[in-house]
Formats: C-alpha cells, structure tokens, sequence
C-alpha cells in the first residue's frame, strides 16, 4: 500500500492498518503507531482522544474504502486483455497479494480480517467497523460484475465469496509461506465466475 502524502493525522490511520495487518491489534501499540508514522507521540491524544479503539476503527474504515477503490485499477487489469470479466477481476484482486508476497515475503495480511480476529482485544465497536469495512469492499465488487453482465441477484453473493476465498487463501498463504491457495482460487473459482454471467439470447431483444 502506498503510503499517503497527507498530514499527521492521516499518516498515523495509514499507519495503524500497516501494522495491524502486520502484528494485530492487540500488539499493535499507540506508541508505534507515532513512530511509523513518523508523528509526535503527543498529537495521537489531540486526533484520537476516543484512544486506540478509535484509531483502530479508523484504520479499519480506511483499509475497506481502500480495498473498494482499487476495484476500478482491477477492472483496468482485467481489461487490458480484452472485455473485463468476473474471472478476470478476480485475477486481478489476487495478483495484487500474490505480487506483493513475492516482493516482501508473508509477513502482513489484510488489516480488516486481522481486527476482525482480534475483536476482543478490541471491542464490538471494531468488529461493527471491520463490517462495514467488508461492505466497502464487496459493494464495488458487487457492481463491477453487474455491469459485466452477472445478475444483480447474484453480484452481491458472488463478490462475497470472491472476498470470502481471498481472504482465506490469504491466511493460508502466510501460513505455508507460499501462494499455492492463492492461485488455487484463481483457477477453481474461474469457471464458476465467468458462467454467471448472462448472454444474450441471439434474436431477443435485451432492450
């Protein structure tokens, strides 16, 4: 994730999620957080006086509106060989950790999922934001497949198992200390994806 070129209050959400998607919430402490973001200490009470749940939450919110944006730079991916597809998305969303694993090793996972485990060293308040994190993240999948054509009955459960299998193959992933699950899922979930789509009846109009 690249790192924002905001201000400090900014730079200490971005920060939470790095690590917290490295070491957890609970290991996760608000002194840390000051120094990777190269903050001083003092200014965490001014920005966060709700403490660290606060800043936790925040993180949270920041990583699922991040993970839903980059749904229009997976779409691009997707295309560049031609008309986007489900599978393709998919592929793309994967290729984003795949890539990263085989650049800086296994050492951080999603930040959502690891505050989401960690909800009782962090309260309910975390695991409401770890939620709507997870909506920010499968609503633009969710409309992505509809607009290449999947029913939107099926767009909403789809995206959720695309983020569902990411996820799990992203912790059995650091596990094992290698992509095997993660490129599994591309190849199995392939198929699946690609047949929800709807084509068009030759000689009816869709109009």
């Amino acid at each position: 994730m690249p790192v924002p070129e905001r201000g400090p209050r900014e730079r200490m959400v971005f920060s939470a999620a790095q690590l917290i998607r490295r070491d957890g919430v609970g290991a996760t402490g608000m002194r840390e957080v000051a120094v990777h973001a190269g903050a001083p200490r003092g200014s965490l009470q001014h920005y966060f006086p709700g403490g660290k749940q606060q800043l936790v939450n925040e993180a949270v919110d920041w990583a699922g509106r991040y993970a839903g944006k980059r749904v229009a730079r997976f779409l691009d991916e997707s295309a560049r060989a031609g008309r986007p597809t489900p599978a393709g998305l998919f592929a793309a969303m994967v290729r984003q950790w795949t890539d990263e694993y085989a650049a800086s090793g296994f050492a951080t996972g999603c930040p959502v999922a690891a505050a989401t485990v960690d909800c009782a060293a962090s309260g309910d308040a975390t695991r409401k934001a770890a939620a709507v994190a997870f909506a920010a993240w499968t609503g633009p999948v969710a409309e992505a497949l509809t607009g290449m054509g999947v029913p939107a009955a099926r767009s909403g459960p789809l995206a959720t198992l695309m983020v569902s299998a990411l996820e799990g193959a992203i912790l059995i992933a650091r596990a094992e200390q290698d992509v095997r699950a993660l490129t599994a899922i591309v190849t199995e979930l392939a198929p699946l994806l690609d047949a929800a789509v709807e084509r068009a009846v030759p000689g009816v109009s869709q109009g």
